[in-house]
């Protein structure tokens, strides 16, 4: 036999990203771990400008926050045990100090707000159904902040609402950026304290969501990357697994991402990738003789390489790899 596992069939959309197209992306850690991919190969990419979002509505709210980019307050701020934070946010954002806080949040808003208007692809990825609204405002919040569980109130949506929402946002979100495509994806990752069947149905309920947006609002406009169906199917595995049996391992991320890249960059881009990771192993190089004449050619190659790179392809950005070269070359002579 060829192949030991069922291959889930990714249907050609017709898009194609390219380095000269500028991607956000949105939503939980399978977010995260597709767009430090992206990252990693000098893609222009802003990532989860809100940190780690699991459910639709936080998504929603998000994204609303980005195209009226209106700052946060102090009273938009919440405190316990010295550390300030806000319930829209990951906590990556919190510090012990109100201004700081507010600083952190507000220069990757105004950043992100930008951005998102001259993006040419939003890539969001939902991880679960499941939402908590916090009792005291009725707002459904992104990230509970080791607050008391009896603070919030937990439930899980309804394929109707999450529609209801997205219909009116996605209308926006072209109002704002009308060039905008939007490839949506659920997560793979499994949210066990639902149980089994309540993971199931929260991933299912996500599922019938996104496939009546993409049947009302078209397939050139919007479209589906079934990430979670590969984990399922083809890597139904627990070797693929994390080590908490939960979350994917490196390996399967690897397996999506060359998915991915097959069916969604362009072969111009893809060709580009092999000399960007050649530049960025070099700059990983753990170096025996650094004063030898062999490694300063080596420095001296790659900064070239750099620079060739650079003046053919502007928006790509090798300041760390470049910066790493300059000092290993000073430190040699």
């Amino acid at each position: 036999m060829d192949r030991y596992f069922t291959k889930v069939e990714i249907p050609d959309i017709g898009w194609r990203i390219g380095y000269q197209d500028k991607l956000m992306l949105i939503g939980s850690c399978f977010a995260e771990n597709i767009g430090e991919k992206l990252q990693r190969l000098k893609f222009q990419v802003d990532l989860n400008p809100f940190g780690i979002l699991y459910n639709p509505m936080s998504v929603c709210k998000s994204i609303r926050r980005l195209i009226s980019g209106q700052v946060y307050q102090k009273e938009d701020l919440f405190e316990l045990n010295g550390i300030w934070g806000s319930f829209a946010h990951h906590g990556q954002f919190s510090s012990q100090s109100p201004t700081e806080t507010l600083e952190n949040i507000n220069h990757q808003l105004q950043t992100s707000h930008q951005f998102l208007k001259e993006a040419h692809y939003l890539i969001i990825t939902f991880g679960t159904a499941w939402v908590y609204e916090l009792k005291e405002t009725g707002e459904v919040v992104s990230n509970c902040h080791k607050f008391p569980a009896d603070n919030f109130k937990r439930f899980r949506l309804s394929p109707g609402e999450i529609v209801d929402e997205f219909r009116d946002l996605l209308s926006e979100l072209w109002k704002f950026n009308s060039h905008l495509r939007i490839l949506f994806s659920v997560s793979p990752i499994r949210h066990w304290k639902d149980g089994a069947t309540g993971n199931q149905l929260s991933k299912a309920t996500l599922l019938l969501a996104i496939d009546r947006l993409i049947c009302g609002f078209g397939k050139e406009r919007c479209a589906y990357c079934p990430s979670y169906e590969i984990v399922m199917d083809e890597l139904r595995d627990y070797r693929f697994y994390a080590p908490d049996l939960l979350h994917i391992s490196p390996v399967a991320v690897d397996h999506i991402w060359d998915r991915f890249s097959q069916l969604m960059i362009d072969k111009p881009s893809l060709k580009l990738t092999n000399y960007i990771m050649k530049i960025i192993r070099a700059s990983e190089h753990k170096v025996f003789h650094p004063n030898s004449d062999e490694h300063i050619k080596f420095l001296l190659y790659n900064l070239n390489e750099i620079e060739k790179l650079t003046i053919n392809f502007p928006y790509l950005n090798f300041e760390n790899e470049k910066r790493h070269f300059e000092e290993e070359l000073r430190g040699s002579q």
